[in-house]
């Protein structure tokens, strides 16, 4: 079979080290997951948009404001000369593609009834998923409504991220543009963050109790992944990689170790090629 390639983002070298990104990471679950052959391609940070452009890729995400997000994953089949530009995409496209492949069915019918509560616009980048009716329709919804709830505290993380030395004072500079704020004004101290802390762990309470319904765990379907796990484990590689470690060993444990027991077990569909 021939090798998929997977465009990942670089930050720090060696990129295999610093990789944290959520949204490749949970491509890179998908692809563990349905046991498909595929390689690395560990593009550097500010030349995302050159390599969409170059694979004729446009923007598959865009801001409330609707400039284009460029970012990656990007999916290469050479099996079938598709390529997708977007990580809830290539899970359907794998889904669809290879369905019998590696541990199945990575949409499996289940209850997936998190919701962030508040506007959604503000926290999480606009993705251009078609999805029709199905199980499937509800992860769209749930992975908005995931991306929401990290989005929305990922100021703890933005000066946590393991840029290339040689390169991060571009990258501030284009995160700063982003969010339309100084990269200093980014960092947060003191009280104001021990009272984001907070509202980070009241808030993923709602998405706790969802892993605290099956008992048996420690997926949401109990010992059974889906790429709802797939979900949530990427954002948590993401704090795991930019959280301070005193503050990502207590995410671990927080609502009776639920996140902590979930990356964990994640680790099976971790492995780099």
């Amino acid at each position: 079979m021939s090798l998929i390639t997977f465009y990942d983002i670089a930050l720090a070298s060696p990129a295999p080290k610093s990789a944290c990104s959520p949204n490749p990471w949970k491509t890179r679950y998908a692809l563990n997951f349905k046991n498909i052959p595929y390689k690395t391609t560990w593009v550097p940070l500010l030349a995302i948009s050159s390599v969409r452009g170059a694979l004729n890729i446009p923007a598959s995400r865009k801001f409330a404001d609707g400039s284009p997000y460029h970012t990656l994953p990007v999916i290469s089949d050479p099996a079938t000369g598709r390529i997708v530009g977007d990580s809830f995409g290539i899970a359907t496209y794998l889904q669809e593609q290879y369905p019998s492949s590696g541990a199945g069915d990575l949409f499996p019918a289940q209850e997936l009834g998190f919701v962030f509560g508040r506007d959604l616009a503000l926290f999480a980048p606009i993705a251009e998923a078609e999805v029709g009716e199905g199980p499937a329709a509800m992860y769209v919804k749930f992975n908005t409504n995931v991306d929401a709830v990290f989005s929305a505290h990922a100021r703890l993380m933005a000066h946590g991220m393991p840029f290339d030395p040689a390169t991060a004072e571009e990258c501030k500079v284009m995160f700063s543009k982003r969010v339309g704020a100084p990269w200093e004004a980014l960092a947060i101290y003191g009280e104001e963050r021990q009272e984001l802390l907070r509202s980070f762990d009241e808030t993923l309470g709602g998405l706790a109790k969802l892993y605290m319904s099956d008992e048996s765990g420690p997926f949401l379907m109990g010992n059974r992944a889906s790429y709802a796990d797939f979900i949530v484990g990427g954002w948590l590689r993401m704090s795991r990689g930019m959280l301070p470690e005193e503050e990502w060993e207590a995410l671990k444990r927080w609502h009776s170790g639920v996140f902590g027991r979930l990356h964990e077990a994640l680790e099976v569909f971790a492995q780099m090629n």
